[in-house]
């Protein structure tokens, strides 16, 4: 009998040892799966007119990176990529109805078409260019710059640049409430620096020199970079002076900036 239960105790106690060697090595499998990143590939899409031309030929030409990996982060990044670039390549009142990138280059040939079927004479060059980049990414913060061309008639056409902002973790995009702590304290130092950058008066009106600043006050831009040495406040033309002056910037180092900013 006393044989008997020594077996059964051996059994239990090799079961049991089996048991946590197999939640051991499970646990093990776990802690060393990788994690999958966020990973993008630069898409090209090109599109021409089918009508005759031999110089100023209307074209579309659109390079944006497309991000690939954990969902729903990676789509929600590129619905927000591709709804900028639906933003900037329209002609009318309003952007286009596209759900694709063939479709907008489509939407806005078609519309060359038919302005040039309605005026035949015209020489309407007429051109949209995207070049869009992942010009920063850290673990916290996603930066997507787009460098944008339009031309659809008029003295000239219109060159600009915009800044995206999201966290890679979820693919949100970023308010500036969401990457600064201290919003209010940020906008003063900022105003701070570009008075004294272009040479406005602390004690004059910030459009005392000719800016256009809406109601007189200063405002953040609608572009903000995160470069390496800083961040960068991009003014587009138009955005608070005249095609003249052209577009306006300011870089603000770290060292200054660290204390206003939740993510970098």
């Amino acid at each position: 009998m006393k044989h008997y239960l020594t077996i059964a105790l051996t059994a239990l106690l090799l079961t049991g040892c089996g048991k946590d060697k197999k939640e051991n090595q499970d646990i093990e499998n776990i802690e060393t799966e990788p994690v999958v990143a966020l990973a993008f590939e630069t898409k090209e899409y090109k599109a021409t007119s089918s009508l005759p031309c031999k110089e100023h030929c209307p074209k579309v030409e659109i390079a944006v990176p497309e991000a690939t990996g954990p969902q729903p982060a990676a789509d929600s990044i590129n619905k927000k990529i591709f709804n900028t670039v639906r933003e900037i390549i329209f002609f009318g009142e309003k952007p286009y109805d596209a759900t694709n990138y063939d479709d907008l280059m489509n939407s806005f040939i078609q519309s060359y078409e038919e302005l040039k079927k309605e005026y035949p004479k015209e020489a309407l060059g007429w051109e949209g260019s995207i070049q869009a980049t992942v010009s920063h990414r850290t673990d916290s913060l996603l930066n997507i710059k787009l460098n944008h061309f339009t031309y659809t008639g008029g003295a000239h056409g219109y060159t600009g640049i915009r800044s995206l902002l999201f966290d890679p973790k979820t693919g949100h995009a970023f308010a500036y409430r969401d990457i600064f702590s201290d919003l209010k304290g940020f906008t003063d130092y900022a105003e701070k620096q570009f008075r004294k950058k272009f040479g406005i008066n602390p004690m004059n009106p910030i459009n005392s020199t000719g800016l256009m600043f809406e109601n007189e006050i200063f405002a953040l831009p609608n572009a903000i970079f995160f470069e390496e040495n800083g961040l960068l406040l991009y003014y587009n033309t138009y955005e608070i002076s005249s095609y003249a002056e052209g577009p306006k910037e300011l870089l603000l180092p770290y060292s200054e900036v660290n204390q206003y900013l939740k993510v970098k």
